[in-house]
């Protein structure tokens, strides 16, 4: 999960008057939506007067969401109502055909809706969609100070199999990654199908 993003436990249904939260395949139309979630994590990230030079532009997006469907990679939204509420995706973890089994993925909560649970749905669903789609390993890289994010890895069987020291700069200090890694399917036990993937 990226930095910045805290997905913890679900709120009570029975206290929570919002309409409930749903996974769907993202549409050119969550685009704006998508691209304000991402700015305000890396404005988080930065200091405040450094420019903005890490957000793509709306059409940017559309093609890598365009790319990823051409091969069949998740990107997916978790929509509260009409309002998209987070989104996450996986790509290749290596362009060379060698790694073709293993995705790395990314989750993106909205900050106003952090507690509810979306990190976990987001997660839960791409965890299945990579596995659907053949992959054998999924990696993500969290920041190591994201307690929440690392907890919630941990539950849906994520380990911890790298610690990367000062990274990133972010927040006025230096920080450290965490990589986490969950085998999928049959992992390393067999080897894979000839696809064409």
């Amino acid at each position: 999960m990226k930095d910045g993003t805290s997905a913890d436990a679900r709120t009570d249904s029975r206290t929570d008057s919002r309409p409930p939260i749903l996974v769907r395949p993202t549409r050119d139309g969550d685009v704006d939506a998508m691209l304000a979630i991402y700015r305000r994590h890396i404005r988080g990230g930065i200091e405040p007067d450094a420019i903005d030079t890490g957000a793509p532009e709306p059409d940017d997006l559309r093609d890598r969401r365009k790319n990823m469907r051409n091969r069949r990679l998740p990107h997916v939204a978790a929509v509260s109502g009409d309002a998209v509420v987070g989104y996450a995706y996986a790509v290749l973890f290596r362009k060379r055909p060698a790694y073709r089994y293993t995705a790395k993925h990314s989750i993106y909560v909205h900050h106003e809706h952090v507690g509810r649970g979306i990190g976990g749905i987001l997660l839960q669903a791409l965890v299945g969609a990579c596995a659907a789609a053949g992959f054998r390993q999924m990696i993500g890289y969290i920041d190591a100070d994201n307690a929440a994010s690392l907890a919630l890895h941990q539950r849906f069987g994520f380990i911890k199999v790298g610690h990367l020291p000062a990274v990133a700069y972010r927040y006025g200090r230096w920080s450290d990654s965490v990589m986490v890694q969950r085998i999928l399917g049959e992992g390393s036990t067999s080897p894979p199908p000839f696809t064409s993937r």
